[in-house]
């Protein structure tokens, strides 16, 4: 049964909220109204000051923790870090996660019918940065009568959602943590991300961003673009464990093997998929393409390259994080070349030349990128710990 771990939340009911105050975007752009869903786990105490916000990275959404139904075989993309006992402890806080603006979970975004017209909003959706999304959660966050979030938590493109929170509001938030991110990308990583939306635009089938009413999809681009972030999400020591040079189940079978003694490492001299990482990238693609939308996809990634607070502060990084009062926490793991630990490392300097109450932390791991998502020990250690010290002093206040 799906809820049958006791570490477990459970059994997770979405919800949507409506907000009918217009949203004027960084872009000067305006959302009219909009939807914003979410789950939550735990319980908020009778102060309201045992809130978390979980912020999701590129593809997330929110679907953190737990299962949707009895017979929903995978869990949350978090349920590693949330729920009672565990590093985000669902006994002690109440844990919000929301599908940012833009996204296709069940938030407004381009697959959502635009009034106005009757069909999807497609390409006509604006472009979302992280300040938007910020200031969308914060009125989330009045809907949900909570005054201060005891932390602000996220991975990659959540850790910037949490760094601005700690610029933007900080009077709202104890704790951020900053998980595998960076005050801004890196030049390598805008380029990744425009290989991965040109890839995309330039399917036949994208149709200029209004596929949805050519009842189409622009899926060989969307599987590139995925295909693409695997491949920086992973380490090379990740992909030399999982893959090796071996070659995939289906091609040593007898009746695709004909003539050929893959076992012993005779090749094809064919274009097939031959190895395991080609069928492992092949089948990552396909299944993203299946369930994400393509719009989104490109939204979400300009967001990423569009992050800088510096440039509200006479691009002075120190300048924007002088107001933050909140404690932080980053977490950089050893492997990761998408958000490599010395950009963690900027991050701090950053922040104690702002002043700032930082702590840090550098873990081992094989998994590169994607290590954030893992239960990783010492990883999960540092988590639970900076929450249980955020927890100690709201009892301490209480007393």
């Amino acid at each position: 049964m799906a809820n049958s771990s006791i570490t477990s939340v459970g059994i997770v009911t979405p919800e949507v909220f409506h907000f009918k105050d217009p949203l004027i975007l960084r872009s000067g752009k305006i959302i009219p109204y909009y939807d914003l869903i979410t789950e939550s786990y735990g319980e908020l105490n009778k102060k309201k000051d045992n809130a978390i916000l979980i912020c999701h990275a590129l593809s997330g959404d929110h679907h953190a923790a737990g299962f949707h139904s009895e017979s929903e075989k995978k869990p949350g993309w978090w349920d590693s870090a949330i729920g009672p006992g565990k590093a985000i402890d669902t006994n002690l806080f109440y844990v919000v996660s929301v599908n940012n603006l833009g996204g296709c979970g069940g938030s407004t975004g381009p697959t959502s019918v635009n009034s106005v017209t009757g069909k999807p909003f497609g390409p006509d959706f604006p472009v979302i940065t992280v300040a938007d999304w910020v200031e969308s959660q914060k009125r989330l966050m009045e809907v949900l009568n909570i005054e201060k979030w005891a932390a602000v938590i996220g991975g990659s493109l959540g850790g910037m959602q949490a760094q601005h929170w700690a610029i933007e509001y900080p009077e709202k938030l104890r704790g951020a943590i900053c998980i595998a991110s960076a005050a801004k990308l890196s030049a390598q990583n805008i380029a990744f991300n425009e290989v991965a939306r040109h890839s995309i635009t330039k399917d036949p089938n994208f149709h200029d961003g209004r596929y949805l009413e050519h009842n189409s999809n622009p899926k060989q681009g969307l599987m590139l673009a995925r295909m693409i972030g695997h491949i920086t999400y992973l380490s090379d020591s990740a992909m030399r464990l999982k893959f090796g040079k071996e070659f995939t189940g289906d091609q040593l079978k007898p009746e695709k093997n004909v003539g050929r003694n893959l076992k012993s490492g005779e090749l094809s001299y064919e274009l097939n998929v031959d190895f395991e990482v080609e069928s492992y990238l092949h089948y990552q693609g396909e299944r993203f393409s299946n369930n994400f939308d393509a719009n989104t996809y490109l939204l979400m990634t300009k967001a990423l390259d569009y992050f800088d607070p510096s440039t509200d502060f006479n691009n002075d990084l120190s300048e924007a994080f002088a107001g933050a009062t909140c404690k932080f926490l980053l977490i950089s793991f050893s492997t990761d070349w998408r958000f490599p630990p010395e950009r963690s490392r900027e991050l701090v300097e950053i922040l104690l030349s702002a002043s700032c109450d930082v702590s840090y932390i550098e873990i081992e791991a094989d998994e590169g990128h994607d290590a954030f998502l893992m239960p990783i020990p010492k990883y999960m250690e540092a988590l639970r710990a900076f929450l249980k010290n955020i927890y100690n002093e709201l009892e301490d206040h209480a007393s």
